[in-house]
């Protein structure tokens, strides 16, 4: 395992170290997506949080159903790539502090 207290210190300064910079890549996920005809954009947070949500002139023609269905849609695909990116993010801290 460790030989020395100091090669201990060095290991845990590392995983602290990562720890931190986890915490700093996990702060700054974001998913954002665009509807398919371009009617909806949805940009969130790494959990999920609303931060913007823009609207084209195409909403104007949209029923309120297919509005409905379109932001909806368009949130929850945002919000998927948000958790992506997080998992993927937990995946490589997880493989690193496992060697």
């Amino acid at each position: 395992m460790y030989e020395t207290m100091d090669e201990l210190i060095a290991s845990v300064q590392r995983r602290l170290y990562r720890i931190r910079d986890l915490t700093d890549d996990m702060a700054g996920v974001r998913g954002r997506e665009t509807a398919p005809d371009g009617s909806i954009t949805v940009e969130v947070d790494g959990t999920g949080a609303l931060l913007d949500l823009q609207f084209s002139q195409a909403v104007s023609t949209m029923t309120p159903a297919g509005f409905e269905s379109t932001l909806v849609a368009t949130a929850a695909a945002a919000v998927r790539r948000a958790f992506e990116r997080r998992s993927e993010l937990v995946t490589a801290f997880n493989e690193e502090v496992a060697d």
